[in-house]
């Protein structure tokens, strides 16, 4: 078996970092996970979070003030988030691409914009506030994503 890290490595070193640097920083202005938004709403920050999932999938369960605007409607009420600050969207999780098409759509359009990678399901999993049909809850900390105090 070829181990893909050995068949990819330069034979030295490369003490050159400036590519993996620049491909990490791209990243860093363009995601965003659910402890970074969670810490950013806990001081105050201007955030507009997006859920681009289903009516369904949203009444199940969302980030609280998350505003619903499924993906396939972006093109048609892209508008309604016009005059928002620090757009986030999101979807599933990291098996759904939904928010990555839903950033890439509004990128498009002209409005700066960031993934919440993890989703809903990394948010509920870290313990963070979610709003059901019920109400405001939180499930408890999944120990596979967050310390659990």
């Amino acid at each position: 078996m070829t181990d893909i890290l050995a068949a990819d490595a330069p034979a030295t070193p490369d003490t050159d970092t400036s590519d993996a640097v620049a491909y990490f920083a791209r990243r860093l202005r363009h995601e965003t996970d659910p402890s970074d938004v969670a810490a950013a709403r806990a001081a105050g920050a201007p955030l507009t979070i997006v859920d681009v999932r289903s009516r369904a999938s949203y009444d199940q369960g969302h980030v609280p003030n998350a505003i619903h605007i499924p993906g396939g409607e972006l093109a048609d009420r892209h508008t309604e988030l016009a005059d928002l600050p620090n757009l986030v969207v999101y979807c599933w999780g990291p098996a759904c691409n939904g928010a990555t098409r839903a950033a890439l759509a509004l990128s498009l359009l002209g409005y700066p914009v960031r993934e919440m990678i993890g989703g809903f399901e990394y948010w509920a999993r870290e313990g963070f506030a979610i709003k059901t049909a019920e109400g405001r809850t939180r499930r408890p900390i999944d120990p596979l994503t967050a310390p659990v105090s």
